[in-house]
């Protein structure tokens, strides 16, 4: 497969390009930041800006495939009307350039806050464990910005029924287990509104490349978090200490994780690499 993949500079698109060149796939690097290293065998590097649609246009040129990372991560990193933006514009130039080149297979990094999460004032949750109905609540721009992105998905792929986009709700990037453990030994604000849920850079890489090969077609979102919390708490405790209120729609137990995975595993076969370890 040729793949393009924007964002391939940063910290979950270098180890995604790595991944897909050691499984013999072609692939398109494409990035606003310039490579500091030799690029693997197959992989050819470019330098652009996603907020182009002329230059995306140019890098998916004779490719089978997108996978989109490029995007601000939060919304402290750039004014809020820019993270916004960009990354809104940013999302949509990716569908409609992959559209144009008559690319079947999307793949996009979208955000547990498209529900309203971590970044929220005060976040509102329906139930738990939370799965991909759970209605938005977000309130701010990282969270809107990755909400509207999948909205864009759903009409692209209403109006192209031969596509195939998948939407990877992925939570606080971290290298491995390791990075997080010392949460376990604090409560944060920002970990009590994300649930305590993460997402290790592996884990996710391999998330995108199931979604180049798996799920039907039309738009589905997908949630890729780490099946344990990282807390020392269970997950029982945490809930009756700071989420009280909310109904469970399934118990929790352990230290399992306040995601729902299953669609994930059900249509791209997709288990996160803790998931042994929740109980």
């Amino acid at each position: 497969m040729h793949v393009a993949v924007t964002g391939a500079r940063g910290r979950l698109g270098r180890v995604l390009v790595r991944l897909l060149a050691s499984e013999g796939h072609r692939v398109v690097g494409f990035d606003r930041v310039e490579p500091t290293e030799p690029s693997p065998p197959h992989v050819r590097e470019l330098t652009g800006d996603t907020t182009s649609y002329d230059q995306l246009a140019r890098a998916f040129a004779g490719c089978d495939a997108v996978v989109h990372l490029a995007a601000y991560t939060n919304p402290y990193v750039a004014p809020v009307h820019v993270v916004h933006n960009d990354n809104v514009s940013s999302s949509y130039n990716a569908l409609i350039a992959a559209q144009e080149a008559g690319i079947d297979v999307l793949c996009q990094a979208s955000s547990v806050n498209a529900i309203g999460c971590h970044f929220s004032q005060a976040p509102h949750y329906d139930y738990f464990p939370i799965d991909e109905a759970h209605p938005t609540h977000v309130d701010d721009a990282y969270g809107l910005s990755k909400y509207i992105c999948e909205i864009q998905a759903d009409a692209v792929a209403r109006a192209n029924p031969t596509m195939r986009i998948a939407s990877l709700r992925l939570h606080a990037l971290v290298p491995d287990r390791a990075a997080i453990l010392e949460r376990q030994q604090r409560q944060s604000d920002g970990d009590v509104k994300g649930l305590w849920g993460y997402t290790t850079i592996d884990d996710a890489a391999r998330a995108c490349v199931a979604a180049l090969t798996a799920q039907d077609r039309g738009h589905e979102a997908f949630s890729v978090v780490a099946q344990r919390t990282a807390s020392d708490l269970t997950s029982p405790a945490l809930h009756q200490r700071f989420y009280p209120e909310v109904p469970l729609k399934a118990e929790l137990s352990g230290h399992e994780g306040f995601y729902d995975l299953t669609k994930a595993e059900r249509l791209l076969a997709w288990r996160p690499s803790d998931d042994t370890a929740a109980k």
